[in-house]
């Protein structure tokens, strides 16, 4: 059974050393909380949003919307950091774990390209290992994790979809003891039980990064959270900016996560999911498709396989007022993610007749050949 002593001495062995001692940022709203007239954070007396409050400096981590989310995932609220998106969770842990020049950071590829974006920018080592096939964790994960502070998974995968089972990055975290083994999981209410939140009182290396930008529809607000050993969270807040979450955005957050928006996430998830089924039987139907990966997310990756062809259909699909993705580390691979009913019906008419289009060229093409030969 961990020990918080094995959090504590794992913890502040991994960080860097000049945070150890450092003692954070202390905000008016850190040092002072309650009274009535507040004349302490050279804040403006006049409230001219109809947001009431929004002149004043919101707290670091928002008492109520802590205890939600803790609520939510099973956990304690000192386990719970609250950030501008699963990315600033990314750049944390990176900026107080890492020394640049001399520590590393590992993730997978494909995979979100943000890992190597904030390890890059904060001076630090990244090294992508390849996926197994059957996007599998390969070996050379566990032996590139080694001598790494940081080992990123992105489960559910983006792009692909795909699915670590959990028993997998158990293995993994226990391998790395001496390693952040962090699970993000910015797509596990899609698949909820394939969580390792539940993991994090046995696994002192464990960290989990979530966010309400997905399932919970509230991409445009930017909120995320970290999800650690209180050690962990402790430090992170020695990092963080002095208020990461707005007023409004606490209070949208708020609510999201009351018993009805987590029943109505709940539900909505369900129609996605039966939309994602439905996009993948489509795919599969389509003669231009080689291959559909299984998709535990929003979204579904499917393979045209002809990079030629991909751009095509990306063009034209555009042309049409349809915006899905490529991918350069994927060549001939094209992502969708998953819309609402009318959306989807606007997709399957346009690939239907791509479709079309695309099975009369070879014969178009032939004939001209044909044409040629004759010709000479």
């Amino acid at each position: 059974m961990m020990t918080q002593t094995d959090n504590y001495n794992l913890a502040q062995r991994l960080c860097r050393p000049e945070l150890r001692e450092l003692v954070p940022y202390a905000s008016a709203r850190r040092e002072a909380s309650g009274g009535e007239v507040w004349l302490n954070a050279n804040e403006n007396p006049f409230c001219n949003a109809a947001l009431q409050g929004v002149n004043r400096y919101p707290d670091c981590q928002p008492e109520e919307l802590r205890n939600r989310y803790a609520t939510y995932a099973g956990l304690n609220a000192n386990q719970v950091l609250i950030t501008r998106g699963a990315d600033e969770g990314i750049e944390l842990l990176i900026r107080t774990f890492c020394v640049p020049g001399k520590d590393k950071v590992v993730s997978l590829t494909p995979s979100y390209g943000m890992y190597r974006i904030s390890a890059v920018t904060c001076g630090v080592q990244f090294d992508a290992v390849e996926w197994e096939s059957g996007y599998r964790l390969p070996q050379r994960l566990y032996q590139a994790g080694q001598d790494a502070k940081l080992v990123f998974v992105c489960n559910p995968n983006n792009p692909t979809g795909t699915l670590v089972p959990v028993e997998e990055l158990i293995k993994l975290a226990k391998a790395l003891p001496d390693t952040l083994v962090v699970i993000d999981e910015a797509y596990i209410e899609f698949c909820p039980e394939q969580t390792m939140a539940d993991e994090l009182a046995q696994l002192a290396n464990l960290v989990v990064l979530r966010t309400l930008s997905k399932a919970f529809a509230l991409a445009g607000a930017r909120c995320g959270f970290v999800l650690a050993s209180e050690d962990v969270i402790s430090l992170l807040e020695k990092v963080i900016a002095p208020y990461p979450v707005p007023l409004p955005v606490a209070s949208l957050a708020e609510e999201t996560l009351s018993n009805f928006g987590i029943r109505r996430m709940q539900s909505q998830v369900s129609q996605l999911n039966a939309r994602r089924l439905e996009l993948c039987q489509r795919l599969s139907a389509l003669a231009m498709v080689k291959e559909v990966l299984p998709s535990a997310s929003n979204f579904v990756i499917f393979n045209v396989g002809d990079a030629e062809l991909s751009q095509q259909i990306l063009s034209l699909l555009a042309q049409k007022g349809i915006l899905i993705r490529a991918y350069s580390a994927l060549p001939g691979w094209l992502r969708i993610s998953i819309g609402s009913d009318g959306e989807m019906t606007q997709l399957y008419q346009a690939l239907k007749q791509l479709d079309s289009q695309c099975s009369q060229q070879p014969a178009q093409k032939q004939t001209q050949e044909q044409q040629q030969e004759t010709q000479s």
